[in-house]
């Protein structure tokens, strides 16, 4: 096997890429899963970095492009597991010194993170917009999200499901958002057309599709940030 650190990723013709053998009870979509993992430099600096997940260069990257945090503020983190984004909302918004909030919710346990508040809920419940609020001291002034549903390989199927998970977020955070509030979700590329396009336009001030350096260069996934939350419709 083997191994090999930056640049142009050979060495003497050579490839430096970490290579995996397909294993008896691995299929070959989880040894190519694991392969990329290997070799992914994102997934190597979370390690060096003490990140939960590669994902939080996706959300550092957008949030200082889009100026996203602020001290203090208060952040809800759906689909929280395993954690990379909570990380970076805590220290962002200083909820490690007291000066903001960070809840974090998932149908999984999470271990846990300073300055981060997490619970096993599921964010369809009608009474969750309600707790959380409670939980947070106040409305949210961000709604964070970066679910997604398990991929099927059929490239239609896989638009319909992270986009009706992207559109539940999205009425959740109406429930939750204090104005001028901002929502940050996962997507597929072509996945925001119709329904769920329209409607963050009517109900926030801006709406941009995103494509982070993190995300790798041959998937779908694309993000939408919506800003300036105009209030819950009458």
């Amino acid at each position: 096997m083997a191994t090999g650190g930056g640049g142009s990723g050979h060495e003497g013709g050579r490839s430096l890429k970490t290579k995996v053998r397909t294993a008896k009870k691995r299929s070959l979509s989880s040894t190519l899963w694991l392969e990329r993992q290997l070799n992914d430099p994102f997934v190597a600096q979370a390690r060096r970095e003490g990140f939960r997940s590669r994902a939080a260069y996706k959300l550092i990257e957008i949030a200082e492009k889009y100026h996203l945090f602020k001290l203090g503020q208060r952040i809800v983190d759906l689909g929280a597991a395993p954690g990379g984004w909570s990380q970076i909302a805590a220290k962002s918004v200083g909820s490690p010194d007291g000066k903001g909030r960070v809840v974090g919710i998932d149908l999984l346990d999470i271990d846990p993170i300073e300055g981060v508040e997490f619970k096993v809920m599921d964010f369809h419940d009608p009474e969750a917009p309600a707790r959380l609020t409670a939980m947070l001291g106040g409305p949210a002034d961000g709604v964070l999200s970066d679910m997604a549903a398990n991929a099927t390989g059929h490239r239609k199927t896989d638009h319909l499901r992270i986009v009706g998970l992207a559109e539940l977020a999205a009425d959740f955070a109406r429930g939750i958002l204090a104005p001028n509030g901002f929502f940050l979700a996962k997507v597929l590329h072509g996945g925001t057309e119709g329904e769920l396009l329209a409607s963050l336009k009517r109900d926030f001030a801006t709406v941009r599709h995103l494509k982070p350096k993190a995300s790798r260069a041959g998937s779908a996934e694309l993000y939408v940030l919506a800003t300036g939350f105009r209030g819950r419709p009458s």
